[in-house]
């Protein structure tokens, strides 16, 4: 459902130059449920490609940070700048074509051997967003949260996580860091010690969980960058200018991994 944003201006309501409203006076002002955020995800675990679960479970645990940040990057200059230049990531993301026109060893180069590899694009991703059953506003809260919903693939490549059980624990955790949110620390958290509990292993799972939510404080992540800009430039070069660390405990539960004949993708089926 497309809520229509044209003359829908209410007192208190904070705009763009261009009319667009910070909040749309109909979006709901959200509160935590937590019987549907266990229910969201409990058959997540039961099917993690279902991604849909995912967005119910982050509407189900708003953030107290999620507005407040969306409102100091989208109410100031660059915010507007950035609105303007990148209204729609997937549009950019997904043209595979003109990423793969870039040099080798750039972001972009990278980014399309992951999606590729695990046959994502990002408008897929949008999409379960979509069939989550959320209106669609089109304020700037909505263009925020696209934005951090569209650069989730992004960020396993600047961070260095795959996208086993653990590294998607890890970009989560990683996010919380400088975007604080009880829905990151379940699913980040949860999935760590869920490994942690059901497979035996000497890897730091634990240290890994722990060490991206560490690197998440000290590194602001993507949403406030020109995406264009981070897919041309070089990954090493990008990774030590936007304060990207090593994931080193993480690398090193796969190290442990693969001498334990463990594999990572594999995780909790092995168990099941």
């Amino acid at each position: 459902m497309v809520v229509d944003v044209t003359h829908m201006a209410g007192p208190g309501v904070d705009h763009a130059a261009d009319g667009i409203p910070f909040r749309h006076p109909a979006r709901p002002h959200r509160k935590r449920n937590l019987r549907r955020a266990l229910h969201h995800y409990r058959k997540l675990v039961e099917n993690k490609e279902d991604t849909s679960h995912v967005f119910h479970i982050y509407d189900a645990l708003p953030s107290e940070h999620f507005e407040p940040d969306a409102e100091r990057l989208a109410l100031t200059d660059h915010g507007e700048m950035l609105r303007k230049s990148e209204p729609y990531l997937p549009h950019i993301l997904d043209d595979h074509k003109a990423l793969r026109a870039l040099p080798k060893g750039t972001v972009g180069q990278a980014y399309c051997d992951f999606m590729q590899a695990q046959g994502l694009t990002a408008e897929d991703l949008a999409r379960k967003g979509t069939w989550s059953g959320r209106p669609i506003y089109g304020d700037m809260i909505e263009w925020f949260g696209w934005r951090q919903r569209d650069t989730h693939d992004l960020l396993h490549v600047m961070t260095g996580y795959g996208r086993d059980t653990l590294g998607e624990a890890c970009v989560l955790l990683f996010t919380h860091g400088h975007s604080p949110s009880p829905a990151h620390l379940l699913l980040g958290y949860s999935g760590a010690l869920k490994i942690r509990q059901s497979v035996q292993t000497q890897a730091p799972v634990i240290d890994a969980a722990r060490e991206a939510r560490r690197a998440g404080k000290v590194c602001a992540g993507l949403i406030g960058h020109p995406i264009r800009e981070v897919l041309h430039m070089d990954l090493h070069h990008a990774r030590q200018t936007l304060g990207f660390s090593e994931p080193v405990a993480y690398r090193r539960c796969h190290e442990i991994w693969q001498d334990e004949n463990i594999d990572p993708h594999q995780l909790l089926a092995r168990q099941a």
